[in-house]
């Protein structure tokens, strides 16, 4: 994507991805902003789990540090988003929005901002790459989801 600058100077990489999604907005939504189900479509390598409300735990390969973090979250559902941060590394944060396409599907956009992380080169297009996977994942749990309820 592109890369801005803050108002201190430093650089951030911002990161976006859409896919198309093969159940209406509301139950891809509900996928999406459901912590349980989180770690089947997230990146291999990240881990997530409850840690009260508008709050979660991370852990795992791609999270920076040793053990597990802690990081805001808020899922809105009358605006089908959800929103994320670290709160104890401030330089990662990202939103998912959820948005009714033609015919019964929907469309997922996902978008990550990192703080000192260049936007090209290949720590670049590994992130592009494991958003990518993400949102294959995500599609592949929606359509489980939809094929058990049918």
């Amino acid at each position: 994507m592109g890369q801005g600058r803050t108002s201190r100077g430093t650089e951030v990489a911002e990161f976006e991805a859409t896919r198309g999604m093969p159940a209406v907005s509301t139950i891809v939504y509900g996928v999406a902003s459901d912590v349980t189900l989180m770690n089947r479509w997230l990146p291999q390598g990240l881990h997530v789990s409850g840690a009260g409300p508008g709050t979660l735990e991370a852990g795992g390969d791609l999270v920076p540090g040793e053990g597990r973090h802690e990081g805001l979250f808020r899922a809105s559902e009358d605006q089908l988003r959800v929103e994320w941060g670290g709160r104890d590394h401030p330089d990662y944060a990202g939103w998912l929005q959820v948005a009714d396409s033609a015919g019964g599907t929907s469309e997922v956009t996902v978008h990550i901002s990192l703080l000192d992380e260049p936007d090209s080169g290949p720590r670049a297009d590994q992130v592009r790459e494991l958003l990518d996977r993400s949102l294959d994942r995500l599609a592949d749990e929606v359509a489980h989801r939809v094929h058990d309820a049918g």
